[in-house]
């Protein structure tokens, strides 16, 4: 997968850092279910995206 964020992966990851401060962890769940399902609306490919759940999935084995 290519790097698309280049020299702003580490604000994005701050910004993302950042969305979860102060809330529990079923409010951190529950912000990232959002965060999946407005990213896969703004991708909106589903050849795409069946690409990254499958990536995604292999990062964690």
């Amino acid at each position: 997968m290519r790097d698309n964020l280049g020299a702003g992966r580490d604000d994005f990851y701050s910004a993302l850092m950042q969305a979860h401060e102060g809330l529990s962890e079923a409010q951190s769940h529950q912000l990232n279910v959002r965060l999946v399902l407005l990213m896969a609306n703004e991708i909106g490919d589903l050849k795409r995206l069946r690409a990254v759940i499958e990536l995604a999935g292999r990062c964690e084995r």
